[in-house]
Order: structure tokens, then sequence, then C-alpha cells
């Protein structure tokens, strides 16, 4: 316990000065309403495909502090790595009248606003660089590991794999194709409970045909291997509702083991 706690605190220590000079937002009009990401090219060189890294923030987050505190540009350099901003949407423990941004949760909820505009970016990406459509990847924390769960549901054959963390699958919102998953989530979380994380994490894991007993992967970290090539990996730290640092690289090592 002592050890995760001096990690933690090191690691946001880290990835707090994530960019000496931020990127500029990239903006997209979809649906009549204009979006808007951070993109963030491959800081080293390479003569392969470059890999995708999309990360959403929770409610009432930002694509700014989403790109200071998840930091996956310092993990994986050779990816591009997507941070997006979500619009005022209404919470489901707070913001009823939705005045924060977030993401939708649902199929069909808000006109499936969100699910458009990941297909934009990756059709502006297609576009604009070289990528590797085997290895695109999803992530997000609370409202966003929500989202995540749903591009899982919605748009399996896009993503080679996904990390939701600090959320839990709608009961409204189907498995549909087995697809690695790494769930990160704390043990004291109030918002998104820690027993529907564990419910959830089941419920993929079955679904994924996936050994009932896990390996260790490293501190906190536990891997159940799949019949399918779907395997589910785990990071349950002691705290509550909060994006762990210590968790990004092993995102990162993760979907690096996972193409699609």
């Amino acid at each position: 316990m002592k050890s995760l706690t001096l990690w933690f605190a090191a690691a946001i220590c880290f990835v707090a000065s994530a960019f000496a000079i931020e990127p500029a937002p990239t903006k997209w009009t979809v649906d009549g309403v204009e979006r808007e990401a951070l993109v963030v090219l491959p800081s080293t060189s390479s003569k392969s495909k470059a890999p995708v890294i999309f990360a959403f923030h929770g409610h009432g987050g930002n694509m700014h502090f989403a790109a200071r505190g998840m930091a996956f540009q310092n993990f994986w350099p050779e990816a591009i790595v997507v941070y997006p901003q979500g619009l005022p949407t209404p919470g489901i423990v707070m913001d009823f009248e939705g005045k924060k941004p977030g993401w939708q949760r649902e199929p069909g909820q808000l006109n499936d606003r969100d699910l458009k505009f990941v297909d934009a970016i990756l059709a502006t990406l297609r576009e604009k660089y070289s990528i590797d459509d085997k290895r695109v990847y999803a992530t997000g924390f609370s409202n966003g590991g929500l989202f995540t769960y749903l591009l899982l549901s919605q748009r399996p054959n896009l993503f080679a794999a996904f990390a939701p963390g600090g959320s839990a699958l709608m009961r409204s919102v189907p498995l549909t194709e087995p697809r690695p998953v790494f769930h990160y989530g704390g043990k004291k979380d109030q918002l998104a409970r820690f027993s529907r994380q564990q419910e959830t994490i089941e419920q993929i894991r079955k679904f994924n045909g996936c050994t009932a007993q896990g390996e260790p992967c490293g501190s906190n970290c536990t891997i159940y291997r799949s019949a399918k090539g779907a395997p589910v990996a785990t990071f349950i730290h002691p705290f509550g509702h909060v994006y762990p640092p210590p968790v990004t690289p092993m995102i990162v090592k993760f979907f690096q083991e996972n193409p699609r």
C-alpha cells in the first residue's frame, strides 16, 4: 500500500509536465456542431504506420486536463494520441441539467453525436497521416470510461483493444464482439460503485471466453487469458474515483500486446 501511494505521487509529478507547449486543438463539424480535440503527433520518427490512441476525459473534464493527466504521449512516443473534447451532457449522479462536458452513454443517446465524432476523427486521421488500422485503441475515465464501453459495443471493428476505468458497462449497452479489455478502478470508488465495476469485469471475462483464474501482470494488475484472443486485464487500486497515473504505462503495454 505504501509503495503504491509513493508510486502514485511520483507519477502525478511526472505527468504534470507532459507538455512544454500544448498542441493546438483540431476542429471538426459534425451534424452542424463544431467539435475539437487535441491531436498529439508522434515525437519519435518511424517508418512504420502510426498506432492511434483515443483518450476520453470524465464528466466535467476537458481535453487539456486529460492530455496532461493521462499523458499517453510520454509512454508511446510513436503513437498518435487523440484527446477529444466532450460537449455539455446530463450526468448520472450530478449535473442533471447537463451544463458540464461529457459523452453519450448509450446507443442512440444525443443522436449518437459522440460516436459520429469518433468516426469523423478517424476519417481525418486516415486522410492526413499514415495510421495503422490494426492498432487503433480507445481508453477513458469515468464518463469517458462509459463512452469507451459504448465504443466496445458499437464500434468493435474499428478498435483493437479498449481500456475503460472508473466506470461500468451500462445495462442497456450490449456486448457484441469479444475484444481485449483492460479495466482499471478503485476499491473506494463511491461514484462508479466498485461492486458494479466487478460485475462488469466478470461479465466481460465470461463473454470473452477468459480463464476464471487470473495471472499477475504487474503491481495490482491481473490478466485473464482468452480462448477467443480477447484477454481481460485489471488494475485495481485502493483509492476512490480518481485516474491513477501509474496505469498509463500499463495500458500502453496492454495495447502494444494486442493489435487487431
